[in-house]
């Protein structure tokens, strides 16, 4: 099956809100690492969102061009033509993408969605992420504002962020703000939607403590609660229609029973990075470690082609991103529950 079509994904969102679950999204950096995206969701017959973050994009441009939206085009046609091998729905979305990023970086994706329609394609991404959360509110809807309407334009839906995601990850460093920025209000929840809304569709990352990286238990204090007092006053001045479609943010190494609390409050979508970077890399520091004879020519020997060949550890990687991602499937209520079948 191809990557989603802009109907199959808000029908994706739609039955997420509806059945109280959600989507992780894996950041992908590389063809090994949307393979194990693809895997994870396959074999656990979940639908997914596959994103590429700026640095993502950068990095997959390799060293000499690093240029992060041909990295995230040549990344997102891979994925289009890899997803067609399984039987879910995936989308393909973009990262945090600060307000100095957006000529750069969405502008020229956006504009390839756009060449790509006209020529009778699909849209190469599904959704994009605005993240103007340095910016105070007034200028940040201003800006989601006009993004929101050229994406509508194209059937992207636009995540915006409001309120600040501590903590740092793929050069977004928010680890100096005060403690109260770290907390949506409902206040503020109430004007992004009357900032936003009949634009478009667009999806919500409210922020309630969470913080990107990994953490020990105890050293973050999530308020999942924050979700549901915003979500309270924003459908009691406009209804039920005004109900948002919530992306958590620093997603790794929260607990489960928190996960699972936020997704009765509008979560349909949650990040992950910092753990399945981590489920990559230790299976190969494994394979480095119990083979440090055969990787490595010690002592003028010639060590062994089939522990050094590449291939060999990082199909290891691969595997280890598929299984976290799996959990994450799991612990998100989203396993079994692809709905491939009834859109297709």
């Amino acid at each position: 099956m191809p990557i989603a079509t802009p109907k199959q994904y808000a029908a994706m969102l739609d039955a997420a809100q509806a059945g109280n679950y959600a989507y992780a999204a894996i950041n992908v950096t590389s063809i090994i690492t949307i393979n194990a995206a693809l895997k994870a969701f396959a074999d656990k017959k979940s639908d997914g969102i596959i994103q590429v973050s700026t640095g993502g994009g950068e990095f997959a441009s390799g060293l000499n061009v690093k240029d992060a939206a041909f990295g995230a085009i040549v990344l997102a046609e891979a994925a289009h033509r890899l997803a067609a091998r399984h039987d879910v729905l995936v989308a393909l979305h973009t990262d945090h993408c600060q307000p100095k990023k957006v000529e750069p970086f969405l502008k020229p994706l956006i504009a390839e969605t756009a060449r790509r329609r006209a020529a009778g394609l699909p849209n190469l991404f599904q959704s994009h992420m605005l993240d103007a959360s340095e910016l105070p509110l007034a200028e940040n809807l201003k800006l989601s504002k006009a993004l929101l309407q050229d994406c509508a334009k194209n059937e992207i839906i636009l995540e915006v962020e409001a309120g600040v995601v501590g903590g740092e990850e793929d050069g977004v460093d928010h680890s100096g703000q005060p403690r109260e920025k770290l907390y949506t209000t409902p206040e503020d929840m109430v004007a992004v939607y009357e900032g936003l809304k009949g634009l478009g569709r667009y999806m919500f990352a409210a922020t309630f403590g969470n913080v990107h990286g990994s953490y020990k238990p105890g050293a973050v204090k999530l308020r999942p609660d924050i979700l549901k007092h915003g979500q309270e006053a924003v459908m009691a001045k406009y209804g039920k229609r005004a109900e948002f479609d919530l992306v958590f943010h620093g997603g790794s190494g929260t607990p489960l029973e928190e996960i699972r609390e936020t997704l009765a409050y509008g979560v349909v979508k949650m990040n992950i990075d910092t753990d399945t970077q981590y489920a990559f890399t230790r299976p190969i520091a494994d394979h480095m470690f119990k083979n440090y004879a055969g990787v490595l020519k010690i002592d003028g020997e010639v060590g062994d082609k089939k522990l050094y060949d590449p291939r060999s550890y990082l199909k290891a990687g691969e595997k280890g991103v598929a299984d976290r991602l799996g959990q994450a499937c799991d612990d998100l209520l989203s396993s079994g529950k692809t709905i491939i079948a009834k859109v297709s």
